[in-house]
């Protein structure tokens, strides 16, 4: 046992070393890419914060929305989002501009955050007979960039959304604002036929909202080598979509689970362990495929 853990102990020493040798590149335009699951519990948030957190501490211009109702996007970043804070309800539903409502976090000058609030859950039903439901922050965000460009600010590299673990009209805005869609999930059998759920949803919004929108990333979490189940659900899912299935896999891992308790994402948090090493392998991969040169993601 204990020559294992020494041996991943070397394999993210080593690691490190390489991420930190390279530079992450900067996409040819900005990419926004709604981080996606309908199921809870996969990593998702997880995910969003600390790829958005590791290119944000590579240089990049990173912005964060957390579109679930739940802040823990907000809460993992250290942004404070009470009810009395403009949040991305505000945006939505009362028609306020990202530039008021976006924070910077504590963590990086380029990392930037549009928090969550309870009232988010109510969107739903305030947007019911809405004009644009479904584009409301495509808008908003179209609106953002096009007022940075105009002020001279730096462009931002990558926009994440962090969706709610449900396909309702929250998600639905993500995915008409994104042009591409990040999915992480767990190496578990029910996990596949989520998957199967969510891309024919996704390619039936996209069809009729957002044409250009692709599931372009796939990423297993929570993964355990060991078992015969995470090599399988690894294997079907390569199979099927082998061009969007990532390369890197996040392990379980206490310190990822902990880091949120302490308002940091874990890759500045506990910036050496097993998990933030991996996310920082994640990001450069992502990173990587944001540059001219790279295969076009195409299914299977």
């Amino acid at each position: 046992m204990s020559g294992s853990i020494f041996d991943q102990l070397r394999a993210d020493h080593a690691a490190l070393e390489v991420i930190d040798a390279e530079r992450f590149p900067h996409p040819d335009d900005t990419r926004v890419i709604a981080v996606a699951n309908q199921k809870g519990g996969v990593g998702k948030t997880s995910t969003a914060v600390n790829v958005a957190a590791s290119l944000a501490e590579a240089g990049l211009h990173v912005l964060v929305i957390d579109a679930d109702s739940q802040g823990n996007a907000s809460t993992a970043l250290g942004v404070e989002h009470g009810e009395d804070t403009a949040s991305i309800y505000d945006v939505l539903v009362e028609g306020a501009r990202i530039e008021d409502v976006v924070v910077q976090t504590r963590f990086a000058p380029s990392l930037w955050c549009v928090p969550a609030s309870i009232d988010a859950a109510a969107v739903e039903i305030e947007l019911i007979h809405a004009s644009q439901r479904e584009a409301r922050l495509a808008l908003a965000l179209r609106e953002y960039l096009r007022g940075r460009e105009e002020a001279q600010l730096p462009r931002l590299d990558y926009v994440f959304i962090d969706c709610p673990p449900s396909l309702g009209i929250m998600t639905v805005n993500a995915f008409v604002a994104a042009g591409e869609v990040l999915i992480p999930m767990q190496a578990e059998y029910y996990a596949l036929e989520g998957l199967a759920l969510l891309t024919r949803s996704i390619d039936r919004i996209a069809e009729v909202h957002n044409p250009e929108l692709e599931v372009s990333m796939i990423v297993l979490t929570m993964f355990d080598q060991r078992t015969t189940l995470a090599r399988e659900v690894e294997s079907e899912v390569r199979t099927y979509f082998p061009a969007a299935t990532l390369d890197t896999k996040i392990p379980r891992s206490v310190r990822v689970a902990e880091a949120p308790s302490f308002g940091a994402p874990v890759v500045f948090w506990d910036p050496r362990s097993t998990g933030a090493v991996a996310y920082k392998q994640l990001s450069q991969e992502i990173a990587e495929r944001g540059v001219s040169g790279h295969d076009d993601v195409e299914e299977a």
